[in-house]
């Protein structure tokens, strides 16, 4: 199993059809597809990103299966999500790092994470998931790591989180999940 599927079978267990749901880095729409089929037509997807490029890839991939109805493709920063997205979101997914395929100078960078993570928790209903793989294979993708893993072991007693205990060696990416347990 990859980690990719890991986070996605974790978000499974929580999203419900009719659900609200955001993919923080839209990257080539694979998640965005997932969480499409997931909430439902009834549903709602938001999906992130800051190139042109990953909005083109999602909205083919969205089209061809017929679920582009029900997603909300922004081509803005992750950053911006709590301007757009309604509260009482069922699950974000983050995939930190650079687009496959595409301009790796373009990538996740700390300051802006640091931010949408923060508004996606408060974004979250009481159930909600949040997951993020930390990719770290790319310039300042090690310290992109840290930081988040270390905001996500802070988070108070209204989130239930499952990290690694430390920074893992090397630059396999890693799986943070939060769980809102609580308002």
């Amino acid at each position: 199993m990859t980690i990719s599927d890991e986070a996605k079978e974790q978000v499974a267990q929580v999203l419900k059809l009719g659900d609200t749901a955001v993919d923080a880095t839209m990257g080539n729409g694979w998640d965005t597809l997932f969480l499409a089929e997931r909430v439902g037509s009834e549903g709602a997807v938001f999906a992130f990103d800051v190139q042109r490029s990953a909005l083109t890839a999602t909205e083919k991939r969205l089209r061809k299966v017929g679920l582009l109805g029900n997603c909300e493709l922004l081509l803005r920063g992750h950053e911006e999500m709590q301007a757009v997205v309604p509260a009482g979101v069922g699950a974000i997914m983050f995939n930190l790092g650079y687009l496959p395929y595409a301009d790796r100078e373009i990538v996740t960078r700390p300051d802006t994470t640091l931010k949408a993570l923060q508004a996606a928790i408060s974004l979250l209903r009481v159930g909600g998931i949040l997951s993020v793989i930390c990719y770290r294979g790319h310039p300042g993708g090690q310290e992109e790591a840290k930081e988040v893993l270390h905001w996500g072991r802070s988070q108070g007693a209204a989130f239930c989180v499952q990290s690694p205990d430390e920074l893992p060696s090397g630059e396999s990416p890693f799986l943070l999940t939060l769980q809102r347990i609580k308002e």
